[in-house]
């Protein structure tokens, strides 16, 4: 099995920045195929360890370059301010704690947005376990993550 495969089983054959599938009998050469890319954050930056590797399309791999990952925000959530996913994943891997992500304007659109972040982190960052909570204030809804 090469490097390919098993970081493709490992990741589930998941696309790790935009989270659809990724074919894994497609040309490597189809911006759909599948590419391994080289996942490095500030603070993985500053050890002197391998970069973590991630399975992502050729096409989403080549667009983020060698620039930070921007993950999006499920574009059927109503959020408002929503924080930077991959250094939100980062952060609460290296501290662990409790942040506010976003805000909505009702607790179904909280609860919403709170479970499909938790669902998003679980691959895009494995180790890290969370729950989400929805906290009311100001005539909004706060949408808290907490590392367990």
């Amino acid at each position: 099995m090469g490097r390919l495969d098993e970081i493709g089983e490992r990741d589930g054959w998941r696309c790790w920045l935009c989270d659809e599938p990724v074919d894994p009998g497609m040309s490597v050469n189809d911006d759909r195929g599948p590419s391994i890319d080289a996942v490095v954050t500030k603070a993985k930056a500053k050890k002197s360890g391998p970069a973590d590797e991630r399975l992502a399309h050729r096409g989403c791999n080549t667009k983020k370059g060698a620039n930070p990952a921007v993950v999006p925000w499920a574009p059927h959530l109503f959020v408002a301010d929503p924080a930077p996913i991959v250094p939100l994943a980062d952060r609460l891997q290296r501290k662990g704690g409790r942040e506010i992500v976003a805000r909505c304007p009702t607790a179904a659109d909280a609860v919403d947005a709170g479970t499909w972040l938790v669902d998003r982190l679980s691959r895009l960052a494995p180790g890290l376990e969370v729950a989400s909570s929805v906290e009311p204030g100001g005539g909004q809804f706060m949408v808290v993550l907490s590392t367990r």
